[in-house]
């Protein structure tokens, strides 16, 4: 589909099901870069859902496309809900689900990589108290893999709120009750994925000015918006380059950095008829990239996937070339923090 035939309305996305994209994906392909180098991929989703399946299988094949990828770990996306049962519990089912596949992974007929071997969840931290027994729960259903949660407040003017699961409020973070249930995280030993789009950075530091010795993880370089009303990419750049830089003065702060595959960044990589080469994404992804790293350093960040969502304009092996391609020139340390060492300090993995 040729990008002068598609309204501005239509550019958020294609619709393509899950073997539309990779039948899309597998069009460019590319020999691995530093395949010897260690990777653990903090930012991945697994599904089984109307525009198709991204399970074991999927997950696997794009794991073992080049790249020495050695463990990973799964992000909640509303996945396999228990559809029974109280409606604060139901979150439970994910982290249930994925164990399963975890465990799939552990039998090692599916490889030597530590597939799913840290588990993020989802609980509604806007029960307060109430978040306690939830969190519980998820611990047990963790069998000693859950680390955490994720309780996206994704909030914009324009086109990027149709993105988000849920439609929470512009300063979510900023509710006392949504506070009372962020404080139950810590004593559990639990970790918080903060996920938001770039605007909403401020909130963010606030939220960790009140919690200081949290373990907080940004998702996604904060959440870089490209799509109406934030077309601008430079004056984009500016603001989401400020509010990263009043972020450093947290370090109980780590950066997840990718995401940048997504739509609502605003790129036509997945308009065209063929993906883009790890020249072209390293291209368009390294000044925030840089950025991050330039910000928080190697060991307050770590490269992520997010797949199969940034499948959206790449393939799995093609995204990790294009990552390398940016930080060629990093030291030996410097690459081994950000491929795997922070995440596997963050997540507590062993690799």
């Amino acid at each position: 589909m040729a990008q002068h035939n598609v309204s501005k309305e239509f550019r958020g996305s294609t619709f393509r099901t899950e073997t539309e994209r990779t039948a899309w994906t597998n069009k460019r392909q590319e020999q691995a870069l530093e395949p010897e180098l260690p990777i653990v991929d903090p930012h991945h989703h697994a599904w089984d859902k109307d525009l198709g399946r991204y399970l074991i299988h999927e997950l696997a094949e794009d794991v073992y496309s080049g790249h020495n990828v050695v463990a990973t770990v799964f992000i909640e996306c509303g996945s396999m809900f228990r559809a029974d049962g109280p409606a604060a519990m139901k979150p439970v089912g994910e982290v249930e689900f994925v164990n399963g596949i975890a465990a799939m992974s552990a039998s090692g007929k599916y490889g030597k990589a530590k597939l799913c071997a840290g588990i993020i969840g989802h609980a509604d931290l806007t029960l307060g108290d109430g978040a306690r027994p939830v969190l519980e729960a998820l611990i047990a259903a963790g069998n000693g893999r859950f680390r955490g949660i994720r309780h996206g407040v994704t909030w914009d003017s324009g086109n990027a709120a149709k993105f988000g699961r849920r439609q929470p409020p512009r300063h979510q973070v900023l509710d006392p009750v949504f506070r009372k249930g962020f404080a139950h995280l810590k004593p559990l030993g639990l970790s918080f994925e903060s996920w938001q789009f770039h605007p909403q950075l401020d909130d963010a530091a606030d939220l960790l000015r009140a919690f200081p010795e949290s373990n907080v993880i940004l998702n996604h370089c904060g959440g870089l918006l490209g799509i109406a009303p934030h077309e601008n990419r430079d004056e984009v750049f500016k603001v989401w380059r400020e509010n990263m830089r009043n972020l450093v003065q947290f370090p109980n702060l780590t950066v997840k950095v990718g995401g940048l595959g997504m739509t609502y960044c605003g790129w036509d990589f997945h308009l065209r008829d063929i993906p883009p080469s790890s020249e072209e994404l390293a291209a368009a992804w390294r000044p925030y990239v840089e950025t991050c790293i330039e910000l928080f350093g190697p060991n307050r960040c770590m490269m992520e996937s997010n797949f199969p969502v940034d499948k959206e304009s790449t393939g799995y092996g093609v995204l990790w070339n294009a990552l390398k391609r940016i930080t060629q020139n990093c030291s030996p340390a410097e690459k081994a923090a950000l491929y795997r060492d922070t995440a596997a300090r963050v997540y507590r993995l062993a690799v």
